[in-house]
């Protein structure tokens, strides 16, 4: 399913123990580490989208979980033209994405990577609430930073401000948010 834009609907989930630490997870066969995200199907919510999707890559259940807040629309990323596949119709230029924030309620133990036949996912860590924004692929760098802003005020009232810390955004030419005085990495 993909928007007339040439977008393909999607959901973000950002999984947080309760003192402000994100799940973050490497892709199989890849050296990328990202959060979990998948396609909606033409038949779900994102709500519904994200509880399939987190049971798909981290094998949690809606019960291990509490949402603690999303974004208030899509954010969208477009893909590197490298990844751009033109012999498809339509073609997909990339991702619009409501994310999610969600507490682990369950137990460490509950986390499973291999549950499904083609796995997302061979390693997971936990990591510092605004890491991913400069360890994530540089394409979808401004969409993790726009999602964690909008995340952290939801975030703060379980973990606090000190686990989740302000961070001074400004918007960049291309209308994105950047961290002040911190200049992204590019990946290399």
């Amino acid at each position: 399913m993909i928007d007339p834009d040439g977008y393909r609907p999607n959901v973000g989930i950002v999984l947080m123990r309760t003192d402000g630490r994100l799940f973050w997870a490497r892709r199989v066969n890849r050296d990328g580490w990202q959060f979990p995200q998948g396609g909606m199907n033409t038949d779900e919510t994102p709500l519904e989208a994200m509880y399939r999707e987190l049971r798909e890559e981290t094998g949690l259940l809606p019960g291990h979980v509490e949402v603690l807040g999303s974004t208030p629309g899509w954010l969208r990323y477009r893909l590197p033209r490298r990844c751009v596949r033109r012999g498809s119709r339509p073609t997909c230029i990339g991702q619009k994405q409501v994310w999610f924030l969600l507490r682990l309620t369950g137990e460490e133990t509950d986390l499973c990577l291999d549950l499904t036949d083609k796995p997302e996912f061979d390693a997971w860590r936990w990591v510092d609430f605004w890491y991913p924004v400069e360890n994530v692929v540089q394409f979808k760098r401004e969409v993790y930073i726009r999602a964690l802003h909008h995340l952290s005020d939801f975030a703060r009232t379980i973990a606090g401000e000190e686990a989740v810390p302000t961070q001074n955004l400004q918007i960049g030419p291309d209308h994105s948010e950047r961290p002040r005085n911190r200049p992204l990495r590019s990946a290399g």
